[in-house]
Formats: C-alpha cells, structure tokens, sequence
C-alpha cells in the first residue's frame, strides 16, 4: 500500500486521537518505525495491521473507523487538495457523484502509483444512486460513505446515504438526495487556487 494512504491514517489517528493512542497502536501493530513515511511502499500486511490494533485500542467498530477517516480526508485543512480534486467532479453533489467513475483515473493524474479505488455509479430514479466500489483492502464503502457524507455538507445538500452490501467484490452505497441546495454550500471556483 502507498505510504500516502498509511499516513494519512497515522494523521488522523494523531490529530483525532493524540499521538499517544497512535504509539499504542503502533507498539500493538508491532510497527518497528515512528512513522509511516508518505513516498514509501508498505506491505498490505503492515496496513491491515495497524488498522486492525487502532480498532482494538480505541474499542471501536471497523465500520465507524473507517467512515471517521474518511471525513476526516475531507474536513481537515491538510487534506484540501483531496477535497479540491473531488470538486473538479460537478457543481452539484449529484454531478460530482456521477464523476466518480472517473475518480482513479484522475487520481493517478496526480499520482501515477498510488492505489486508487475502482469505482461504479448508477443512477436509479432521478436523485438516487448506488455505488460500488472495489480496492486493494477491504473497507474501501466506508471509507467512501464518510468521505461522501462531508461532500454532501460541502455542496450544500441534503441527501442520505448508507451502506448498502456487496456486490461480489465490491462495497456498495445508496445515496439519495432530496435537495441539492438545502444550505449554502462552501465556495468553490475551479480557476482559483485556495488562499
């Protein structure tokens, strides 16, 4: 696994949960280094490991970790430019949906070795879709439900979405959206580059 993705899991372990729970989770993982390093490659072993002691030290649901992190990569200013690559995908939450076909293919733009997820999207009735997903390690759903959640907040809608099984291999989630301007949403020009 891209030691991008681990660091980002290492940063939200440390900004949410002190660097204390992260050095626990480490001794528990077994990890013989301080830090991921982001431009190394790890063994998909050492990822799931260390997912797997941060669930048994914070007592916490894989499911709920996994959905934390993926607000996280989309609420915290560090991660700005992933939220700003998304936004590339339409001006509305459900153009952005619909874009997320497209989502490996851009990521490896920017990052021609990191693993991306593959990605499906189908639209049912006009505001309702269905995603599936499929990655590397398991969890990639919700990881995608919480990323997509703090989406959903930043365009300004009002939507619902869950977990939605599987479909063979891959992670499935339900989104419907009931108003596509319910808040006003964050600003977002795709000429300009954040201050």
């Amino acid at each position: 696994m891209h030691g991008m993705i681990n660091r980002a899991f290492q940063g939200f372990l440390v900004d949410t949960y002190g660097r204390d729970t992260w050095d626990e989770v480490r001794s528990v993982a077994q990890l013989r280094f301080p830090d991921f390093e982001a431009m190394l490659r790890y063994e998909d072993k050492v990822t799931l490991d260390c997912f797997k002691a941060a669930t048994d030290v914070l007592h916490k649901h894989p499911n709920a970790l996994l959905e934390d992190l993926g607000t996280f990569l989309i609420t915290h200013e560090p991660y700005a430019p992933l939220k700003r690559l998304l936004r590339f995908g339409g001006s509305t939450l459900s153009e952005f949906i619909l874009s997320l076909d497209e989502l490996a293919d851009r990521g490896r733009m920017a990052m021609p070795d990191i693993e991306m997820p593959e990605i499906e999207v189908t639209q049912g009735a006009e505001a309702s879709f269905r995603i599936k997903a499929e990655w590397a390690l398991p969890g990639v759903g919700p990881i995608l439900l919480g990323a997509l959640r703090a989406m959903a907040d930043d365009y300004g809608a009002l939507a619902t979405l869950s977990l939605d099984g599987f479909d063979g291999a891959r992670e499935c989630i339900r989104i419907d959206v009931f108003d596509m301007a319910h808040s006003e949403g964050n600003a977002f020009v795709l000429g300009e580059m954040p201050a």
